[in-house]
């Protein structure tokens, strides 16, 4: 479930609760609707980056007027580990 505040031109604050996992630090496709749904109701443009601030950084993310969505933002490893499947 998302969270999400218009908090300047083109530009939305975002948090992200995860049942069972409570407030996570970002979700990429909770911030792509967020700006899709933003640029539908004409509260954001179409064709330029929408700033979605998340806990865990931020991501640019633009929506075409045929609603293809593209994001762009920074990637980093969190957890790393092995599992035994036999």
């Amino acid at each position: 479930m998302e969270f999400a505040e218009l908090t300047g031109t083109n530009e939305i604050r975002m948090r992200v609760w995860e049942r069972g996992s409570g407030v996570t630090m970002a979700c990429g496709t909770g911030a792509c609707a967020s700006a899709a749904a933003a640029v539908s109701r004409g509260l954001c443009d179409f064709d330029r980056p929408v700033r979605v601030r998340l806990d865990g950084g931020i991501l640019q993310i633009t929506v075409s007027r045929d609603y293809s969505v593209s994001m762009t933002g920074p990637a980093e490893s969190v957890y790393e580990g092995e599992t035994d499947l036999c």
